[in-house]
């Protein structure tokens, strides 16, 4: 019975290895392909430039596109972060067994699942047209804000969930009232969790195209100057390069330079989760 369980236990974890192997290749193979295709594009006036040449972007660079999505992510965790951090404080820390929290989690829940084209065109029918603000930067803004904030929810809710619970018995029995442990004890120990929750709604929100074709995207624009204005954006501008076959090297490159974006920022995020479960195990 026991070597029966033993060798089930050895066959799960070889599992999860093969799968884990399974998914770096793939992804290492992305990454090879799209560094063979695109690799040599870029350049400093690649990531500098304007796009250029007929049809528009078959020449030129990404910085529109780039900052575009830079304005739009910076936006949307504004407009999300601080909500989504009392959101979760309260659901972890203040009301966890309670009849709201449980409506919450369910709302949260039903956010999660909805498609990012819905949430582009419900903030379409609300921003753009009933509000007035047209297709502009801060329509999308509010989309992705929308789209990652029970990403955002979620993960701080981690970062606090593994804080040790010893922290908090120990609080409550020296008389601390539980404001001041949590902004003195809980939440700096939480920090790189809670940064690493931000880090990871914004490589969300960074790939997103869905959201902000109907809410903020142009085929091109320059650089915002307006909360008004449309954008470009880097995955709606390789949305376009490829659809329309504008110039296949273009969207290679730009595909890479939106991977290697993510793949920077997904990573830093794991760092920082990672270092945080490091100092509560220390």
């Amino acid at each position: 019975m026991i070597k029966n369980m033993y060798l089930r236990d050895k066959l799960f974890i070889l599992g999860l290895w093969f799968s884990a192997i399974i998914v770096l290749i793939i992804l290492g193979c992305i990454i090879l392909y799209l560094f063979n295709k695109g690799g040599s594009f870029i350049s400093l006036d690649f990531l500098t430039g304007r796009p250029q040449g007929s049809p528009l972007g078959s020449e030129g660079g990404i910085l529109p596109a780039l900052m575009g999505t830079l304005w739009l992510v910076a936006i949307a965790l504004l407009a999300a972060g601080l909500p989504a951090l009392f959101a979760a404080i309260y659901l972890n820390e203040y009301g966890p067994q309670r009849r709201s929290s449980r409506l919450m989690n369910l709302l949260l829940q039903s956010m999660a699942g909805v498609p990012s084209i819905i949430t582009g065109l419900f903030i379409y029918a609300l921003c753009v047209v009933r509000l007035g603000w047209g297709i502009s930067l801060l329509a999308g803004s509010m989309a992705l804000a929308l789209m990652i904030f029970p990403v955002i929810v979620v993960s701080i809710r981690e970062a606090l969930g593994a804080v040790d619970s010893q922290t908090r018995l120990a609080a409550a029995a020296l008389g601390v009232s539980k404001t001041y442990s949590l902004r003195r004890i809980i939440l700096p120990q939480a920090v790189p969790g809670i940064l690493a929750a931000f880090l990871l709604a914004m490589g969300y929100a960074a790939g997103a195209t869905a959201p902000i074709m109907v809410t903020a995207a142009a085929i091109v624009a320059p650089a915002p100057q307006s909360l008004f204005q449309p954008v470009m954006a880097l995955p709606y501008h390789l949305y376009i390069l490829f659809n329309e076959h504008v110039s296949m090297q273009q969207a290679y490159a730009t595909a890479l330079v939106l991977l290697i974006l993510l793949l920077l920022i997904n990573a830093l995020a794991l760092y920082l989760r990672s270092w945080q479960e490091r100092k509560q195990a220390g």
